[in-house]
């Protein structure tokens, strides 16, 4: 028997279809269609959706599901619950697991978990080079074979430019984006913050921006020598911004994202050493967030992604030093995204959720980001004005290492429908 699914009177964006109104939308066995008849409607689940968005489901691109290997700190199943409560109804999971993901078992092992127990659609990455270990290549035509979207050594960058090299020539012949972070390793070796008056200050080795910079330029002409997408993660700079637009402008295939945190926090909230605003790469001052914020709208960074990183509170509950670098970003991402690019920056509310739906699907070419008739019927439903305290310890991640553990924040998902059922609502997963 057909299920049916008809979510009234919302106000409906969906930048891919060029629709930003008030109106209804259908769907029919997990499938969007254009209308209900009267006697479907009489079936249907029916979703009184008055005063609330209803987007696309977001997509990130950028997740870190710990699985497997690390489950002390998220697992798929966490991981998904985490980015249902979040809205999000497409992720994509890194391959820095234990073991990394440069083998087609590993993937057919996440491949399997995500079978078991996602409540979301989530796609596997595979490793640029054998181990992480920025030596030889990983077996890339295999990995996507198996499944994989992209190549990245994430949480690793690597420092061999012929490496490099080939690795965007190979991935270019099976079809997939070489994904990158943009880090020089010797520029940062020891570096724990961000390079300037605040690490002086609190006695913290400095991790400058040029070490990412420099990585982003070698990116730029690789990607132009090879003519394939090289897609730049969690960009943080100011002057990797002022590159990246420049090789768009001379039609250089290249991709980048920017973060909530990084469009949302400086280095001075590392003022009190609390490793909770300790990530990779590092918060940077007042002019590089905003060189984000501005890269996010004319569209030089294509895309938001969290780099949701989960870890333990006894990982972080050391001296700032020897605590790894992460934090959580599923759950808090669409309010402090309104709060950063929508109210203080004056970004449409169309052009958030653009950033959050189909340009990230864009870019890996992901079946995701819009509403249109045929599509899946992932569906976010939210009010962008509803007020909340987030308390990381009642989050649906298996960690809490958020900066925005405590805070009242503005902005709450109230429904995640995935492939046309709800997974999440008003607090609670009912996948």
């Amino acid at each position: 028997m057909p299920k049916y699914l008809w979510i009234s009177r919302a106000h409906v964006i969906d930048p891919a279809s060029k629709r930003d109104a008030e109106g209804d939308l259908f769907a029919i066995d997990g499938k969007m269609v254009a209308k209900l008849t009267v006697e479907q409607k009489k079936k249907a689940q029916k979703i009184d959706a008055r005063g609330l968005v209803a987007s696309p489901g977001f997509v990130d691109i950028h997740v870190h599901f710990r699985e497997p290997g690390q489950t002390h700190k998220e697992t798929i199943e966490t991981g998904t619950r985490a980015a249902a409560a979040g809205g999000f109804t497409t992720c994509v999971c890194m391959p820095n697991t234990s073991p990394v993901v440069d083998h087609a078992g590993t993937v057919q092992f996440i491949q399997d978990a995500i079978e078991r127990s996602a409540i979301i659609h989530v796609y596997p990455t595979g490793c640029i080079t054998v181990g992480q270990k920025g030596q030889t290549l990983a077996p890339i035509g295999s990995l996507a074979r198996a499944g994989c979207v992209a190549i990245t050594d994430d949480g690793l960058c690597v420092q061999n430019n012929e490496l490099m090299r080939r690795a965007v020539e190979y991935a270019k012949m099976f079809g997939i984006p070489v994904m990158d972070h943009c880090q020089d390793a010797a520029m940062t070796q020891g570096a724990v913050m961000n390079e300037g008056f605040m690490s002086t200050k609190l006695g913290l080795r400095g991790w400058p921006n040029a070490a990412e910079d420099i990585i982003v330029a070698r990116n730029v002409v690789l990607a132009a020598y090879a003519g394939h997408q090289i897609h730049l993660q969690h960009i943080s700079s100011k002057y990797s911004v002022e590159l990246i637009r420049r090789a768009k402008g001379r039609g250089v295939p290249i991709t980048a994202e920017g973060t909530p945190h990084h469009i949302a926090l400086t280095d001075s909230a590392v003022a009190g050493y609390d490793t909770h605003f300790k990530m990779n790469p590092p918060l940077r001052i007042e002019e590089d967030r905003k060189a984000i914020i501005e890269g996010l709208r004319d569209g030089t960074l294509d895309c938001l992604a969290t780099d949701h990183a989960p870890h333990t509170n006894y990982e972080k509950d050391k001296e700032f030093d020897h605590a790894p670098f992460g934090i959580l970003g599923l759950e808090t991402a669409l309010p402090i995204c309104l709060q950063v690019l929508v109210r203080e920056s004056r970004f449409t509310l169309r052009r958030l959720v653009e950033l959050m739906t189909s340009k990230p699907a864009e870019v890996l070419k992901l079946p995701a980001g819009t509403l249109a008739p045929d599509a899946v019927a992932d569906i976010t439903l939210f009010d962008p004005d509803e007020e909340w305290t987030y308390d990381a310890l009642k989050g649906f991640s298996k960690s809490s290492n958020s900066p925005w553990h405590g805070q009242k924040l503005r902005g709450k998902v109230r429904a995640t429908i995935v492939a046309g059922q709800v997974v999440y609502q008003d607090g609670k997963i009912v996948a």
